[in-house]
């Protein structure tokens, strides 16, 4: 009886709202601070540098590099990664902006998530090959759940633009 009494208070309609709004804040700002870090890094020489074998092997991104130069097509990432992170962040005074945002997020994981199949080197042959992975593997595989996160946070702002619009 004591174990449904408990479950009963930690299944309430207060604490599961209090749990709720914890995670969406993490998810929310989490994803800021990391879509906003990481943009901040494609400023610099060594992770322009990091990323090209990356982007290089892509066959939807590859090209890119015969226009532009490998740091300015790093820095070029890193304004549209800096733009996502501040218009999710914004969501609670203009949601429609944050959707935008998210959808970016969105196109930036799902062209990130393609580098598991594209390039060399994701598997790791000391290991047996895939289903092992090299640490480029699991950097890129972290990308999997962030991409989730975007869907999540373009939901969450779409809702919150609907609720907010006149009708």
């Amino acid at each position: 009886m004591t174990i449904n009494r408990n479950w009963s208070t930690i299944n309430g309609s207060s604490t599961v709202s209090t749990i709720d709004t914890i995670g969406s804040m993490l998810g929310r700002y989490g994803l800021v601070v990391v879509i906003g870090w990481i943009g901040a890094l494609k400023f610099f020489n060594f992770e322009a540098h990091q990323i090209q074998p990356l982007v290089a092997n892509s066959p939807f991104m590859g090209w890119l590099y015969n226009i532009f130069p490998v740091y300015t097509f790093s820095a070029l990432l890193g304004v549209f990664e800096l733009a996502a992170a501040v218009l999710i962040a914004i969501k609670p005074i203009a949601p429609r902006l944050s959707a935008l945002g998210s959808a970016l997020a969105v196109l930036l994981f799902v062209s990130t998530v393609s580098f598991l199949f594209t390039t060399p080197g994701v598997s790791e042959p000391a290991g047996g090959g895939f289903p092992a992975l090299s640490l480029t593997g699991e950097f890129l595989l972290k990308d999997i759940p962030l991409l989730g996160l975007s869907f999540w946070t373009l939901a969450d702002s779409l809702r919150a633009a609907r609720v907010g619009s006149p009708r």
